[in-house]
C-alpha cells in the first residue's frame, strides 16, 4: 500500500520532501514555517559534521514533520506539553512506522518516553537551539554561544542527551569558519540572515537550498582540509626521528658490532 509516508520517505531529495510538507500543511493545516526548515538545514550540517550513524534521511523527515501539531507561538501550557505525542499519533495515522512516530514524539520529554531513540536527541538538540537564536515576539534571539550554555546548563541540565558534547563541537566549528563577507559573519549568522530577510516560506526554501547549502558546504570542505592539513602537519612534526640519520647509523654500527647492547658511553663517543 502507497500511503505518505511511504511516498516521503521515498522522495531523498530534501527541497522536495519541503515542497510536499508544504503542500500537505496547505491542505491538512499541519504546522510547517520557516522556523522548521531553518533548524532542519541545522540538522543537515549537523548529520554531515557528526557522521552519526543514523539514517540521515529518516532524521530529515523526521525534523520537517515532528511538529506537525505545533501551535505557532502559544501560551497554552496543555498543548506546548501534549503537540508532541498528538503529532505522533497523527504520523501514525497517515502510514509512518511505530519507531518513527516515537522519534518525532521524543523531541521533547513532556510524554516521558524512555528509553530514547537516538535520532531523537539529535532533534531535540536541533529544535531547542534553533529555537533559542531565533527572534520571538517577547525577546531576540540569543548568540549562538550563549544559546550553548542555555542548552547545556538550563534545558539540558537534569537531562541526558547522548550527542550534547558533539553538537557543541559542531556549533563551535561553524562560528570559527573565516567568510569572505562582512565583519563578524559566520554561518550560522548568514543563515539567521536569510532568515529574517525572506517572508515568504517558499522563497527561503528555496535560498536555504539553492544558494546557502552550496556556498556553506564548499566552505566547509574548504575548512576541513586546511584543518587536516595543519593536523597532518603536526603528526608529521611529532614523529620525526628522535635522532639525526648520521646519529642513528652510528647507533646501528655499535650495536651489529658490540654483543654489549647498551653501553651508552661508546655511542656517546661514537657519536
Amino acid at each position: 500500500m502507497n500511503t505518505f509516508a511511504n511516498y516521503i520517505l521515498e522522495e531523498k531529495e530534501l527541497d522536495s520532501k519541503m515542497e510536499i510538507i508544504y503542500y500537505l500543511s496547505k491542505k491538512t493545516k499541519v504546522f510547517f514555517d520557516k522556523s522548521i526548515v531553518f533548524k532542519t538545514e541545522i540538522a543537515r550540517l549537523f548529520l554531515n559534521y557528526a557522521k552519526i550513524e543514523v539514517d540521515k534521511n529518516l532524521v530529515l523527515t523526521a525534523c520537517l514533520l515532528c511538529n506537525c501539531k505545533k501551535k505557532n507561538n502559544t501560551q497554552d501550557v496543555n498543548q506546548i506539553y501534549a503537540y508532541a505525542k498528538e503529532g505522533a499519533t497523527y504520523l501514525r495515522e497517515m502510514g509512518f512506522g511505530k519507531r518513527f512516530c516515537k522519534i518525532c514524539e521524543e523531541i521533547n520529554r513532556y510524554s516521558d518516553s524512555n528509553p530514547r531513540e537516538r535520532e531523537s536527541d539529535i532533534l531535540e538538540l536541533v529544535d531547542q537551539f534553533g529555537a533559542m537564536i531565533l527572534d520571538r515576539p517577547e525577546r531576540i534571539g540569543f548568540k549562538p554561544d550563549e544559546a550553548l550554555v542555555l542548552l547545556e546548563h538550563r534545558n539540558l541540565k537534569k537531562q541526558y542527551n547522548r550527542y550534547l558534547n558533539t553538537f557543541i563541537e559542531f556549533v563551535e566549528f561553524l562560528e570559527n569558519i573565516p567568510m569572505n563577507e562582512e565583519k563578524n559573519s559566520t554561518i550560522l549568522r548568514k543563515l539567521l540572515k536569510i532568515y529574517n530577510e525572506t517572508e515568504e516560506l517558499t522563497k527561503f526554501i528555496s535560498k536555504v537550498v539553492y544558494e546557502f547549502e552550496p556556498q556553506m558546504d564548499k566552505l566547509i570542505a574548504k575548512q576541513n582540509k586546511e584543518l587536516a592539513g595543519e593536523m597532518f602537519a603536526k603528526v608529521k612534526g611529532a614523529n620525526r626521528a628522535l635522532f639525526s640519520e648520521e646519529t642513528t647509523k652510528k647507533i646501528m654500527e655499535h650495536i651489529k658490532n658490540d654483543s654489549k647492547i647498551g653501553d651508552l658511553k661508546d655511542i656517546k663517543k661514537t657519536s
